[in-house]
């Protein structure tokens, strides 16, 4: 059996869980040129106000800032440049359906490298109501209660 893939996170959406209710996830390749893959290297992207959108059957990441290599001179592209993602046709399909018709958003979670080729974890989302994230909040705060009553009651008895 082959042993599961290397991944090596370069970026992620940290606001996407936070603004988004996720459901579902899809790995998608992404098309390159030679100073953005080096620069992904180095770690320099940043997903912040990135999204994807769906046009004429193909899938495209936008607003994703990949920073211009330094050593590679004049051959630069744009860092803010529309990015094609690479997925199956069915896959796109059922993107373009749940995008047009249940006003789903596509927010990338993550840019990782895969066994040396670099993906994008790509969520189909809905965005979340001002109530929900004062959910989110309340939870993550309660729960860092919890594990701070835990740790103290851990002290106490050493």
């Amino acid at each position: 059996m082959p042993e599961p893939a290397e991944r090596k996170v370069v970026a992620t959406n940290r606001k996407a869980r936070f603004e988004y209710e996720i459901l579902d996830t899809y790995e998608a390749g992404l098309s390159l040129v030679g100073p953005e893959v080096k620069s992904l290297r180095a770690g320099r992207a940043s997903l912040s106000d990135a999204y994807a959108v769906v046009r004429r059957g193909e899938v495209f990441l936008v607003n994703a800032h990949i920073s211009p290599y330094a050593e590679a001179g004049r051959e630069n592209p744009d860092p803010k440049r529309e990015r094609k993602l690479l997925l199956h046709r069915a896959e796109i399909a059922r993107l373009s359906g749940d995008v047009a018709e249940r006003g789903f958003t596509l927010v990338p979670l993550s840019l990782y490298f895969k066994d040396g080729r670099a993906k994008v974890e790509l969520a189909l989302a809905r965005g979340k109501k001002r109530w929900d994230k004062r959910e989110t909040v309340r939870r993550r705060e309660e729960e860092r209660e919890v594990q701070r009553t835990l740790r103290q009651r851990g002290r106490g008895r050493a």
